[in-house]
Order: C-alpha cells, then structure tokens, then sequence
C-alpha cells in the first residue's frame, strides 16, 4: 500500500471515530433539549460517518477508494494542486485565475434576478464547488511559501 493510500486511510479512520465521538455527545444532550439545529448535526455526522465506514469498506473489499467522502475528495485534489505548482506554476496560477473568476461569475448570477430559481440553484452548486476548489488552491500556495 503506498503512502498517499495509508494517509487516505488514516484520514478516513480518523473521521470516522470523531464523527462517532459527536454523535454521542449530541445524542446525550439531545434527549434532555432537543432542538432542530442539534437533530440537523446529529443526521448530518450520521450520513458522514456512514460515508467513512463505505469508503473503509469498499477500499477493504476492493483496494479502491469510492472518493465520496469530503475528505477524500479534498485530499486528492489538494495532491493534484500540489503536483500541478511544483511542475507547471504557470498553469497552476492560470487554474487558480480561471477559478476565482468563476467564483466571481456565480456570485454575480445570485444577485441577478432576472435567472430563474432552477438557475440559482444550479448556481448556488457551482459556486459552492468553485469556491472549495478556490480555498485549496489558496492553501495549497500558503503551504508553499513557508
């Protein structure tokens, strides 16, 4: 197993026992007060840790990751970034322009009314997913400069 996939497994294990470790702690106040916000967390750890133990299971079973779970995903791509800097900084600062004004142009669609719901809400995806990417390509050059 190489490095990159022990990391994967670490990171996914990890996750896995800290979701389990907030479920307990929400479920225990939950049963004296519940509130909405808490019952949201609760489903939401639930689905993320179900998330872990099939990407565990599947890489288990199979030796492949599912690349589902957040964590992977964002482990994978900050990689690719990473590799992409070190090689070809040109390219890498042209991806990162070409994001932040995609972030921009999203933003920008939001505030036009004239776009229909079903519009907004495509763009609401996109500009959740450019900014991500945004956000590790910036950490990616933080980590650089140091």
């Amino acid at each position: 197993m190489e490095d990159s996939e022990v990391q994967k497994a670490v990171i996914i294990y990890n996750d896995r026992v800290n979701t389990y470790r907030k479920m307990k702690a929400i479920d225990a106040v939950i049963d004296k007060e519940p509130t909405e916000d808490l019952v949201i967390d609760l489903a939401e750890l639930r689905n993320r840790n179900l998330l872990a133990f099939k990407e565990l299971q599947n890489f288990n079973d199979t030796g492949q990751w599912l690349n589902r779970h957040p964590l992977i995903v964002h482990h994978s791509i900050r990689f690719k970034y990473k590799e992409l800097l070190n090689e070809k900084p040109a390219e890498f600062l042209s991806e990162y322009t070409n994001t932040a004004n995609n972030v921009s142009r999203y933003n920008s669609f939001l505030n036009n009314e004239k776009r229909s719901p079903n519009q907004h809400e495509k763009d609401r995806e996109n500009l959740k997913k450019h900014a991500e990417r945004e956000a590790i390509m910036r950490e990616v050059l933080e980590e650089n400069k140091k």
